[in-house]
């Protein structure tokens, strides 16, 4: 009998403690709704010097933050009431085994086990209710800053490089595993040549400085030079393709542009090339002109880079030395100074400034393959890689990298905004981001079911000059996209 009375003392006392914690929450919640709906009722009333759309927008997430926290709150008192009911479950247990009486330690240890689950499930609920709400921000600021302007569709297979024009018109440029290149009206997004004079996969395209040539390199061991004219169509006003929900939407890899009309079969077609590279053994991979605009460089699978003299199409170097087969070449804006990179984890430096000698200088630093390296003003080089790393490099120490970027994916070929120093990063995870050169990250392009890279994104460019589009991006979906970057809002965030 003593022991049923104390069993529902027990009872009667837990009851209670439920009951008063129960009115204590009750209490928390109006007391809580009291003291935060007058602060929002004032703010609303003030004047605000914040545009009435933006401002709603922070009152919307505002309130968002209120109401998780509230949650929040609520759940953490009902764990607190269920850590204390378990707390006195265990204690009671303890004295009621008969012979076989729990030590301290062992109900201070099963005790600590049962509260590590709860805290556990504390934390767990913190960080999901509170991911959105940072993401509504993220998203809400990426989509300010970066914004999809216009999508280039009609190339049959995946997209290898993206270029554009540095002189008038300015035009982009596309490279594909279809065997084509396609040069795009930037303003309309329509084709306005294509080119067909390699018999494989055209993997980069580069324009000449000054002239309206186009360089192509290729998997039937070649590098074309081709001539192109064009006539720009009349620009139409940009479709607004912002997306309207918070949260960014994961989409499968299958989900592809809709190509069942051709739209480059209407368009003018290059067939032959004014000049063609043959020296190479195997695939190649990329290709670019030396400052002035009388020499190229391509970089092949052969494991070497071959320099050209345009106007004759002879080897004037082969340049050899790589261990593994070439991924990517880039040249000087201003300096003939050529850079290529390799399977072998590094990227070499060739210096063709004296015309008697060529250096070279071997920069070593990742541990997968390099999938580009390239040029911005002054002495620096930025290098990508398959070990998901980017690295900035002053040419004057070439020991160790000045700054390094680490991401979640490997990194295809790279592009900077030499104005702004500005990096984008393409990646494998269809991710696009961009970055500074002290190596903090400043923005990642908005990507949802709508609009954004479906597949691997495989280069990026930037065009400094052109007042629509000043990014552009390029993947294995087989599309190209332009894109307006707000740079001086995206610096100002950093």
């Amino acid at each position: 009998m003593p022991t049923e009375s104390g069993s529902c003392s027990t009872a009667r006392q837990a009851k209670q403690k439920r009951k008063s914690h129960s009115l204590s929450i009750r209490r928390t919640n109006s007391s809580e709704q009291e003291r935060t709906g007058l602060p929002r009722e004032m703010l609303e009333g003030q004047d605000s010097k914040l545009p009435s759309s933006v401002r709603s927008t922070l009152l919307e997430l505002f309130g968002q933050i209120e109401r998780e926290f509230e949650n929040l709150y609520i759940e953490n008192l009902e764990l607190r009431r269920e850590i204390d009911s378990l707390n006195e479950r265990l204690a009671g247990e303890g004295q009621a085994i008969d012979g076989a009486e729990l030590s301290k330690g062992q109900l201070k240890t099963k005790a600590s086990h049962s509260t590590s689950q709860l805290s556990q499930k504390l934390k767990t609920t913190y960080k999901a209710s509170t991911s959105k709400i940072v993401s509504s921000f993220k998203t809400t600021t990426s989509r300010a800053i970066c914004q999809l302007v216009k999508e280039y569709i009609g190339h049959r297979d995946g997209i290898w490089d993206v270029s554009v024009a540095r002189t008038q018109p300015i035009v982009l440029g596309t490279a594909s595993a279809d065997h084509t290149a396609l040069l795009w009206s930037i303003e309309t997004g329509k084709c306005l040549v294509k080119y067909a004079g390699h018999v494989g996969s055209v993997n980069s395209i580069k324009f000449h400085p000054s002239e309206q040539l186009a360089l192509t390199a290729s998997g039937d061991q070649t590098a074309h030079i081709w001539r192109y004219v064009v006539q720009l169509p009349t620009p139409q006003p940009v479709a607004d393709t912002s997306i309207s929900g918070e949260d960014e939407i994961e989409c499968s890899d299958k989900d592809e542009p809709d190509l069942d009309g051709d739209v480059s079969s209407d368009c003018p077609t290059v067939r032959v090339p004014l000049t063609s590279l043959k020296s190479h053994q195997g695939v190649v991979i990329a290709a670019d002109w030396l400052v002035g605009g009388k020499q190229v460089v391509t970089a092949s699978w052969d494991r070497t880079a071959n320099l050209y003299d345009v106007e004759t199409s002879e080897l004037v170097h082969s340049l050899t030395g790589h261990d593994q087969e070439l991924t990517h070449c880039c040249t000087h804006p201003t300096q003939r100074l050529v850079v290529t990179s390799s399977r072998d984890t590094t990227f070499r430096l060739w210096d063709f400034r004296d015309p008697s000698i060529h250096s070279v200088n071997v920069f070593q630093g990742h541990t997968d393959t390099v999938t580009s390296a390239v040029f911005t003003v002054g002495d620096n080089v930025v290098s990508g890689s398959d070990d998901r790393t980017v690295k900035v490099w002053d040419l004057k120490n070439m020991r160790s990298p000045i700054a390094t970027i680490r991401t979640d994916s490997a990194i295809n070929r790279i592009n900077v905004c030499v104005g702004q120093k500005i990096i984008a990063l393409p990646h494998d995870n269809r991710q696009v981001r961009l970055f500074d050169m002290s190596g903090v990250r400043l923005a990642r392009l908005p990507r949802s079911s709508r609009q954004g890279h479906r597949r691997m994104v495989c280069c990026s460019a930037w065009s400094e000059d052109h007042p629509i589009c000043n990014l552009f991006t390029c993947g294995f979906d087989r599309q190209a996209i332009g894109w307006n970057i707000n740079i001086p809002a995206l610096l100002q965030e950093k």
